[in-house]
């Protein structure tokens, strides 16, 4: 994972901008793309350069540019949807049947480079105190936000969240604040469950050590109104049916590694289980930057690490490897 030297990006469009990088967050899907080469069918061919969190500051704009100047600082929306197909008139960008995504395999490459060219319409201008670190939690905090909005979550729910790595952090937050009565959250790495308490979870378990489950349903002996699965991980999915009440919602967030999970038919029939995928996030952008100008301290302790450019690949080896209690690490340009 040597850097590799590039061209300078250049404007190729009017609506076009030039974006010097500040940070890139490292994330999950990046490490699934360095250690396995692929995602489902989104194979590496290599070089490539992965990278889709992050933010940074206007080098230079295209001629049709009307709300971005060169020296504003802004964040980066890393899917860039055509607007002409059915998806995308529809309403569903998200979906697009010609998405171009950051770091994605045969689509644009990623952010880890000095410079971006993105279009005007996927770059957020910063408040003049929000770090660019801050900025770059946008990506992860607007699919928390958007998962927590399309699981209906009503003032009164209780909830269990599994996996509270970044995006079980960034569900946390919204949740709370629509008014959930109580959430549960498990996690393998012990720093990360002492994280989620703090952050505000009602209670936090390491299934490594205790049977979450039957912890859970003690206290929830009715079952929780919606699970959101946020680690990709079979034994998370089947312990979210057992967790969830008739009529409860699963929600899947996480990015599993293998081509096929399975899920208890009978559980999912009797109790009428309703399922939803959520992919990414869909137009919840500039909520997720109010929210991080709200929460200030909330979102800067989920970055735990931070690493120059030059240690790319410490960063990358840490978070693979889930080591030293790491939530996000951060990738400074700033050097």
């Amino acid at each position: 994972m040597a850097p590799i030297d590039a061209p300078d990006p250049k404007i190729e469009h009017p609506t076009d901008v030039v974006v010097r990088m500040g940070a890139v967050g490292v994330c999950g899907s990046d490490i699934h793309y360095y250690t396995t080469g692929r995602i489902g069918s989104q194979v590496v061919e290599f070089p490539f350069t992965v990278g889709h969190e992050c933010a940074g500051t206007v080098e230079q704009v295209g001629s049709q540019v009307t709300h971005i100047r060169p020296g504003d600082r802004v964040a980066i929306e890393p899917a860039m949807h055509c607007g002409q197909c059915d998806q995308c008139l529809s309403g569903r960008p998200n979906t697009c049947r010609s998405i171009r995504f950051l770091g994605c395999p045969g689509q644009a490459e990623g952010s880890m480079s000095e410079f971006l060219v993105m279009p005007e319409e996927n770059c957020f201008k910063l408040p003049d105190d929000m770090s660019l670190e801050a900025a770059t939690i946008s990506e992860p905090l607007a699919i928390g936000i958007y998962a927590v909005q399309q699981s209906r979550l009503a003032a009164g729910d209780k909830i269990g969240i599994l996996g509270m790595g970044p995006i079980g952090r960034t569900v946390l937050l919204p949740a709370i604040r629509g008014g959930c009565a109580a959430s549960y959250a498990t996690d393998k790495i012990d720093p990360r469950c002492a994280a989620a308490k703090s952050a505000g979870a009602t209670w936090v378990g390491n299934p490594l050590e205790q049977d979450v489950v039957a912890a859970i349903l003690e206290r929830e002996p009715l079952g929780l109104d919606i699970v959101f699965e946020c680690c990709g991980q079979q034994e998370a999915m089947d312990q979210a049916l057992q967790l969830l009440r008739p009529g409860g919602t699963l929600m899947l967030i996480g990015i599993p590694e293998v081509d096929r999970v399975s899920f208890d038919a009978e559980t999912m029939r009797r109790r009428e289980i309703s399922i939803v995928n959520v992919r990414r996030q869909r137009g919840c952008v500039e909520r997720a930057l109010q929210m991080i100008d709200q929460n200030r301290a909330d979102i800067e302790r989920l970055i735990t690490h931070r690493f120059p450019f030059s240690d790319s690949r410490v960063a990358f080896d840490l978070v693979a490897d889930y080591r030293d209690g790491v939530v996000k690490a951060m990738i400074d340009f700033a050097d």
